[in-house]
């Protein structure tokens, strides 16, 4: 039989382009931005439901000049309810004109990351500033009680490093209303790895896990996990570009591989799996590159969603579990965070399953790689290293439910393929960077024959860079001539006993290039011929559509375009759907 509820929900979905006509959000065409040297990006906001939200303050204009923690304090809305059709984390940073790292930027609360990502580096001239957003619907149940959280930029602010960082956040809480409903959210949401405010995980070779072990609710029916792992320092901050060890004096690479992935696993089997994304700071490898646009998520980090479904059984036992995050391939120094999200079945105070099979737990993370390096007599270096990964698995649980049992399979086949291109000679080192990671994933629910859900998803990850240098004279200055391409492609698809329901697809690219001249220490001497451009594209089985596209050169904006391409060149999305890539699941799809 169907969920109690279910039926309802498979009728008002299926007629939702019909229901919500006119409830489609226009993005805003603000005054165009070519000319401008300030950040631009191509990224749409969070679209809005109707109705006018309540705002909780988290901070404002704080001031980032040291490695403190910022504290502050949160307690839930008054006059907006306590279930809410959707709630918005607004963030807006800026940096003082000057000399300064790109630094990683992290709010919490009660241990949960709220937002994750890293900051635009500043000029001499020029003070930038941006604004961030982040859908945070999914962890509502967080925001029901009052409690603690802290923001945190470390920033190096001395006669060298002059680049002060200030920023202020704010949560939206929409009312939950007849055309905006409240949403279908998690019933409860813990930190893993986290001190009870919260702050990232350091993960390195030897002391690569984070875990929390938790007591979870007795009537446990879904389960997701949402992970960010990210590179910092030399060398994993460029993990992407490293060679296995036995090829590092050959190449003069970083060492340690470029294979990274997260492992997780409940009480040691192996779980699921979270591909890393190549996210790459805005003084990453060329920092002329990033002005005034920076790389994909590159100010905003957006999680990957594991879904832990099949274990929802175990996980409701009354026992103490073990859920732990284990980046394999790591060599110096990752930062890491995640959060679980549950649902609870409300009208059982218990309920039963197992996990049936896994074939995931006889898979090790283990690359298979190759060469055609080769070294003539002249100590001339040409060929590739390649690494390669690529692992089907199906993982099957059950769980005795108040609408009886419900079956659940999670396939998915996840790969990583990373070609590094050598051509070294006495006076020029070309190096190449290929690499895609790539998942094939359906979630299915099946009560007795029936499929009650069928959630389909696929992610692509490219990057591709390619560094030259050539030195240029006997005193050792040198040019390198870099090009970046990046992207981020996802494709979504829900439906229930093979009808159709919703489908999106969401397609994130940058590309760049830029040369600069270096003195034989690798200052900078000059730079020239920077260009860049950041497409970014949304549409959805319910017509919804979002293009945007900005181009730069010589460190300004020089084209900008919104909408154009989608139906009466405008931007026209429904403020239920996550036009930005943001991970939803099955059931919570638009807010039912």
């Amino acid at each position: 039989m169907l969920p109690k509820g279910k039926f309802s929900r498979c009728l008002a979905i299926a007629g939702l382009a019909l229901f919500f006509t006119g409830a489609a959000q226009a993005a805003p065409d603000n005054s165009s931005p070519v000319g401008t040297a300030n950040v631009t990006v191509a990224d749409p906001t969070v679209p809005r439901p109707p109705g006018q939200p309540c705002v909780v303050q988290l901070f404002s204009n704080d001031t980032f000049d040291d490695f403190n923690t910022r504290p502050f304090s949160y307690t839930p809305p008054t006059g907006c309810g306590t279930h809410w059709s959707k709630v918005v984390l607004e963030a807006d940073f800026s940096v003082t004109a000057g000399v300064q790292f790109d630094r990683s930027a992290t709010i919490f609360l009660g241990g949960v990351n709220l937002f994750f990502g890293t900051t635009q580096e500043p000029t001499s001239t020029l003070a930038p500033s941006w604004h961030v957003e982040r859908d945070l619907t999914d962890y509502s149940a967080l925001f029901r009680n009052a409690g603690q959280g802290q923001a945190d930029i470390g920033n190096i602010v001395n006669s060298q490093y002059t680049g002060v960082i200030n920023g202020s956040a704010r949560l939206l809480f929409y009312p939950a209303s007849v055309v905006a409903p409240a949403a279908n959210v998690p019933d409860a949401v813990y930190p893993i790895g986290s001190d009870p405010v919260g702050s990232t995980v350091l993960l390195q070779a030897g002391a690569n896990t984070m875990t929390a072990t938790l007591t979870l609710p007795r009537n446990v029916e879904r389960a997701y996990l949402d992970v960010f792992t990210q590179g910092q320092s030399t060398p994993d901050e460029f993990w992407y570009t490293c060679v296995p060890n036995q090829y590092q004096a050959q190449t003069g690479e970083c060492g340690g591989g470029n294979f990274r992935e997260a492992e997780i696993s409940i009480d040691g089997q192996a779980a699921g799996v979270a591909p890393v994304y190549p996210w790459i700071f805005t003084g990453g490898a060329d920092l002329f590159i990033w002005k005034p646009t920076p790389g994909v998520q590159t100010l905003n980090f957006l999680p990957y969603r594991v879904d832990l479904t099949p274990f929802a059984g175990v996980l409701s036992n009354g026992s103490p579990h073990q859920v732990t995050l284990t980046l394999a391939g790591v060599n110096y120094y990752f930062m890491a965070t995640a959060a679980l999200l549950v649902y609870e079945d409300p009208h059982a105070s218990q309920v039963s399953g197992q996990v049936v099979s896994n074939t995931l737990a006889n898979q090790a993370p283990n690359p298979t790689i190759g060469s055609t390096l080769s070294t003539d007599s002249s100590g001339n270096t040409t060929g590739n290293v390649t690494t390669n990964l690529s692992r089907h698995f199906v993982i099957k649980g059950y769980v005795n439910t108040s609408h009886g049992r419900v079956d659940t399979t999670v396939d998915q086949t996840v790969s990583f393929a990373n070609t590094e291109i050598f051509d070294i000679t006495a006076t020029t080192y070309d190096q190449t960077s290929e690499q895609l990671s790539s998942v094939e994933g359906v979630s299915t629910s099946k009560i007795g024959a029936f499929v009650s859900g069928q959630f389909r998803q696929s992610f692509r990850y490219p990057l591709y860079m390619q560094s030259n240098q050539t030195f240029t004279d006997s005193a050792g200055d040198s040019t390198v001539v870099t090009t970046i391409r990046q992207g981020f492609d996802e494709h979504t698809a829900l439906s229930i006993d093979g009808f159709p329901l919703y489908a999106a697809d969401v397609h994130n690219h940058h590309e760049g290039s830029d040369s600069i001249d270096y003195s034989p220490t690798y200052a900078i001497i000059s730079h020239a011929g920077q260009n860049s451009k950041q497409d970014f594209t949304f549409s959805d089985s319910l017509g919804g559509c979002y293009r945007a596209s900005v181009s730069a050169a010589n460190d300004v904006v020089t084209a900008y375009s919104s909408g154009k391409g989608c139906p009466g060149q405008h931007n026209r999305v429904f403020w239920f759907t996550e036009p930005d890539g943001s991970p939803y699941q099955g059931e919570g799809l638009l807010g039912w």
